[in-house]
């Protein structure tokens, strides 16, 4: 008597990506100004109104998103990673899946909307700066049943994002051992310190965000970065890490003020710096790599991105990342000076 055999289980993901997509179609342009306040602390990009302004090159990044892109970096790092995501029933969301599927991304929890297209936004890319026009389709958001994942990484949505922070939560539940990270979205900063902010906050085991949000989320004036990590991390966030461009980054554990500078090269366009940072810290960390050698993962990560126009582009593979990290061997996470 033939015996049957027991159909393979699917192999367990390392990490499972929550949030909206978008096409990135990034303009790069020559024709603007720049006007800061005096201490240019506040810059304002100017254009000609209402005349036609030359564009020097156009690229798209067909599957991006802070989720997107941290699920592609998280592939590219050698992690099984899947997106749980939501598309218009439009040839931008097909795009979407292709591209998703071509860096090995699971996608079959990418939820097809028919009455809703696909999110969308303009970048405006000057002397390497970028300005960015984001717009959230208006769309129910539900998530499905996860398999087990050793990660679960949530970030930007749109304004009605409270049901799926409470789906988020429930996933959560079901998922205790799973390492959290929450980087959250502008709408969720917009939103400010609401209940289940705190509540996603606490259950973090990684938090980020840049230094604008954090003060934003705190609304209280201006307080010193450790102050900051400190109340983040009081909120019950494990790890906190704060970004602040070309000064760096910080964090906090608990225990341990470090701040990590940021490697030497001349940044071509910044978009996807955050995400990159944020992918490649969770990478480490769950490669049970310490903090200070996660931050060094971060900047590596968010250098390569920079060089290049677009979120992905410069996406570290394991080789190229251990390469980048030999080249900076020198640059390290340091203790915070008090």
């Amino acid at each position: 008597m033939a015996v049957k055999k027991k159909k393979a289980s699917a192999k367990q993901l390392d990490i499972i990506a929550i949030g909206e997509s978008l096409r990135d179609v990034f303009y790069v342009i020559d024709h603007a100004s720049v006007n800061c306040s005096i201490d240019k602390a506040r810059c304002l990009l100017c254009l000609e109104y209402a005349e036609k302004i030359p564009v020097t090159d156009v690229h798209v990044t067909p599957a991006a998103g802070n989720s997107a892109n941290a699920s592609v970096g998280a592939s590219r790092l050698g992690l099984k990673s899947a997106l749980v995501t939501w598309v218009g029933a439009d040839l931008a969301g097909d795009t979407i899946r292709k591209a998703l599927l071509a860096d090995k991304v699971d996608h079959r929890f990418i939820q097809t909307d028919p009455t809703v297209p696909t999110s969308e936004a303009t970048i405006l890319n000057f002397q390497g700066e970028r300005t960015q026009l984001v717009y959230f389709q208006p769309r129910t958001y539900t998530i499905p049943k996860l398999p087990k994942t050793r990660c679960i990484y949530y970030s930007a949505v749109g304004k009605k994002h409270t049901p799926c922070d409470t789906a988020v939560l429930k996933e959560l539940d079901r998922h205790p051992n799973a390492f959290f990270t929450f980087q959250p979205g502008n709408t969720h900063i917009a939103s400010g310190l609401t209940s289940i902010i705190k509540q996603l906050i606490k259950r973090s085991d990684l938090f980020i965000l840049n230094l604008d949000e954090a003060h934003m989320l705190l609304h209280d004036g201006e307080r010193p970065v450790t102050n900051l990590l400190q109340a983040f991390h009081k909120y019950g966030a494990k790890k906190v890490i704060i970004t602040d461009g070309k000064n760096g980054a910080y964090s906090f554990d608990g225990e341990s003020f470090l701040e990590m500078p940021i490697f030497d090269g001349k940044p071509k366009e910044r978009t996807g710096a955050g995400d990159s940072f944020a992918i490649a810290v969770t990478v480490a960390l769950l490669k049970g790599k310490s903090m200070k050698d996660a931050l060094r993962w971060g900047t590596a990560n968010s250098w390569s991105v920079v060089q290049m126009i677009g979120p992905q582009d410069g996406l570290l593979s394991t080789t190229k990342m251990n390469q980048t990290l030999k080249k900076f061997t020198k640059i390290k996470a340091r203790p915070i000076s008090m």
